[in-house]
């Protein structure tokens, strides 16, 4: 089932989309655990599952479509693929599109992705926007892209940003995933400037529970999302109490997701970080809500 068939079909029912991001372990003894951790997620009835991609040249990033596969045929879930292609070319790129139709996997999710300096950059495609036009070349492919409610990194200022992801959006992306966000209101005000721009597509919140302040600096830092003075709170007062910085952290993400759902939000994206004691954490507490 294609993306858009399950927002359509959810938004019959008065009820936002629930899904999922999962990554393929680094390491290989990781990877062989995987399946516990997909049977925990699938048995909380995401929508869907996205799977990452990273860089070219690793042998580990060859599993995402294995555990896409896993994840559609095994599970019964539908997931989505992420593909990056700024170390890609259009032929590696073909290969990948082949793989994934002949796997049945009919979603995709167009990235630029980020520079990995250990691995040539290749310039076949500059923009995520090149790399939907060529998939729409490739297949009957359904075609998901980001979005950056607090602006990408990489962009002169907030007017540009649209601007790029209104071309994605005209290009062929026809659902959109949010970066990460801790202050509602800026996914709330970057959604109206969408609509604005002539952008219709669905567009979901990408929430990341916190679970190590680490870890949520790093990813902050990598995307530009903002603290909140009370986050910015939570994180001081328990930076040192590893268990109370989960239990914040959850309730956190939670009250975020209640209010987005009170906003009549297209559908929630929960960052997972591939661990699923997390992820139903947050189903308890939204059961009702989805």
């Amino acid at each position: 089932m294609k993306v858009t068939e399950i927002f359509e079909a959810k938004k019959k029912t008065g009820k936002p989309v629930l899904s999922f991001e999962i990554f393929p372990p680094k390491k290989e003894e990781a990877l062989k655990n995987i399946d516990a951790t997909l049977e925990k997620l699938c048995d909380l009835h995401p929508d869907f599952i996205s799977v990452t991609f990273g860089a070219g040249g690793s042998t580990v990033d060859n599993k995402t479509v294995e555990i896409a596969k896993k994840i559609k045929n095994t599970y019964g879930v539908e997931p989505i693929v992420h593909l990056t292609c700024l170390h890609y070319g259009k032929e590696e790129i073909s290969g990948i599109l082949k793989q994934l139709e002949e796997a049945g996997i009919e979603n995709v999710l167009a990235l630029r992705g980020d520079v990995n300096p250990n691995i040539p950059v290749k310039y076949d495609f500059q923009y995520a926007n090149e790399l939907v036009e060529f998939i729409k070349t490739q297949g009957n492919f359904h075609i998901s892209g980001a979005c950056y409610p607090e602006t990408h990194l990489e962009a002169k200022d907030a007017i540009t940003d649209i601007h790029n992801l209104k071309r994605k959006v005209d290009a062929g992306v026809t659902h959109l995933v949010s970066q990460l966000f801790f202050d509602n209101e800026a996914f709330y005000r970057f959604y109206e400037k969408t609509r604005i721009a002539g952008i219709s597509t669905p567009v979901e919140a990408g929430i990341m529970p916190v679970t190590n302040k680490a870890n949520i600096e790093r990813m902050v830092n990598l995307c530009g999302a903002s603290l909140p003075k009370k986050f910015e709170r939570i994180l001081k007062k328990y930076e040192n109490n590893k268990e109370a910085l989960l239990d914040a952290g959850m309730a956190y993400a939670i009250n975020q997701i209640v209010d987005l759902i009170a906003n009549d939000v297209d559908g929630v994206h929960i960052y997972t970080m591939n661990n699923s004691k997390v992820a139903g954490r947050i189903c308890d507490g939204i059961r009702n809500l989805i």
